[in-house]
């Protein structure tokens, strides 16, 4: 059985314990606890409202834009705080967030949202080196580095967005949505990168609606409901439970989906992606 009270994953790296957030007056998480190791890829699942950006925005220290506030509990990245700190300050420490929404600097190009993405950045060798691995990810972006990034497909500027976050050097990336919109192939690139960031030593902690694709890319995964982590475990038993499966992969168990008044088959439609 899988629940909240798991033990959490052993080993050095991002640390949440006990965290509340809150909006004014209306609660957004309840004590939430987590934990994503070096290396590794975290997944957390839940539908709208369970708190799944909050989540992120508190990691990233980005809440304030959005009238919130840590009111309780700790972040810690390699067992330094980070709760307290601004945005910038929580980036410089290493961690870096992509937000939901691909939210690219439209008017300028793409080589100048590159740039932007390493200001404050360690010398310029450094954000050469970092600007390679950008184009060695997403080659597309060098044939566009003077386009307009407002001009870009969808996929394009989410690449772009990722491509942004990774000129800081991050040790830990955010991820907040990185397919929603766009189309299965590209989806299915998107989620092939964010294995080749986790394979060159990036811990990424993801957000994703498409549950089936973030329990496949994840070691590890939460589900949230209401600000509070229901259940919690290795990614594969997750995607094994039947739980998960009725509820976040929508998959239905035939012998429970029948008409309760004759008891035959219920003509329902089996959905395979999640709203988050």
């Amino acid at each position: 059985m899988i629940n909240a009270d798991d033990p959490l994953v052993p080993g050095s790296g991002l640390r949440i314990r006990n965290l509340r957030v809150g909006y004014g007056p209306v609660q957004a998480l309840r004590g939430v606890s987590l934990e994503a190791p070096s290396g590794s890829v975290v997944a957390v699942l839940g539908a709208n409202g369970a708190g799944k950006s909050t989540l992120l925005r508190a990691v990233s220290g980005t809440l304030r834009f959005h009238r919130g506030a840590v009111t309780a509990g700790e972040i810690e990245y390699a067992g330094r705080p980070l709760s307290r700190l601004s945005a910038a300050a929580v980036v410089a420490r290493g961690v870096t967030q992509v937000p939901e929404g691909r939210r690219v600097f439209t008017r300028m190009t793409v080589a100048e949202n590159l740039r932007a993405g390493a200001l404050g950045g360690r010398g310029r060798k450094e954000t050469a080196a970092a600007r390679r691995r950008v184009l060695e990810l997403f080659p597309v972006l060098a044939e566009r580095a003077g386009q307009r990034a407002g001009l870009l497909s969808g996929g394009e500027q989410q690449m772009l967005a990722i491509g942004r976050a990774l000129m800081a050097r991050p040790s830990v990336l955010l991820l907040d949505e990185p397919t929603l919109g766009l189309a299965p192939l590209m989806a299915a690139r998107i989620a092939d990168t964010v294995r080749e960031i986790n394979a060159q030593g990036t811990t990424v902690l993801l957000v994703e609606q498409n549950a089936a694709m973030a329990l496949s890319l994840a070691s590890h995964a939460y589900v949230l409901e209401v600000g509070e982590v229901v259940m919690s475990g290795p990614a594969d038993e997750l995607a094994a439970s039947d739980e998960v499966r009725r509820r976040y992969l929508g998959e239905i168990d035939p012998a429970e989906d029948t008409d309760e008044a004759t008891g035959a088959p219920a003509d329902r439609t089996v959905l395979t992606r999640w709203s988050a």
